[in-house]
């Protein structure tokens, strides 16, 4: 799963890193606890050019009436993705690259207390989730992330993680955004363990209005 993370890239770092034309209504950074319904940069390929454009995060199957006209799809599960009536036209057509610097995810205490981790790549590049997208009404462009099951890093803390890239997978990255014809479906794995790190960081993150770099810094405990 994930259900917050950061992005602190410039916009013009990330239309350079993916070869992407920017938008002009790009969502401000950074922000450190970016929160469904928001505005998220996302990387599309249209007609053989690749564009960075705001989509909201929360992605609204066609048949919706309304944005709150039934769940909030934040994720789409990398196993059921094909078949699942919201998501498997847009898994087949239009699949997106969601940058990131970091995600959070967290742990239960015995008492039931949340306790938030916050996760990057080991070799300090961005986090690139693999995702899905649609255009719907009023809403505009809407988007989830895909999500499979948790690798043996991550598992420690959730069963479940996003698909992720490294923003030099070159040939990963042109496969999830159809460049490069079929096989899209064999990239819906967990990254290797050795992908990424995890630190805990304090809980002010746990609420959504909390905002500022400390929410990334690490605490003990």
């Amino acid at each position: 799963m994930c259900g917050r993370f950061a992005v602190t890239l410039p916009d013009d770092a990330m239309a350079q890193l993916f070869a992407a034309a920017p938008a002009n209504d790009m969502p401000e950074v950074p922000r450190y606890n970016v929160c469904p319904t928001t505005q998220v940069a996302v990387v599309t390929a249209d007609g053989g050019a690749r564009r960075l454009r705001p989509m909201r995060w929360g992605f609204i199957p066609h048949w919706y009436k309304a944005p709150n006209d039934g769940p909030l799809l934040i994720n789409a599960r990398a196993e059921t993705i094909a078949e699942k009536p919201a998501f498997r036209a847009a898994c087949r057509e239009r699949r997106c690259l969601i940058p990131a610097s970091g995600f959070y995810e967290w742990t239960k205490t015995p008492e039931g207390a949340r306790l938030p981790w916050y996760i990057t790549r080991a070799d300090g590049g961005p986090v690139v989730f693999g995702g899905i997208w649609q255009d719907w009404g009023e809403a505009g462009a809407t988007c989830a992330i895909v999500t499979c099951a948790a690798n043996g890093q991550m598992a420690q803390i959730h069963h479940r993680m996003p698909v992720i890239f490294g923003a030099d997978d070159g040939d990963s990255l042109s496969l999830w955004l159809g460049e490069a014809g079929k096989g899209a479906a064999r990239l819906m794995r967990p990254a290797p363990d050795e992908t990424l790190l995890a630190h805990r960081v304090g809980v002010a993150v746990n609420s959504n209005r909390a905002s500022g770099a400390e929410l990334t810094h690490p605490v003990e405990g």
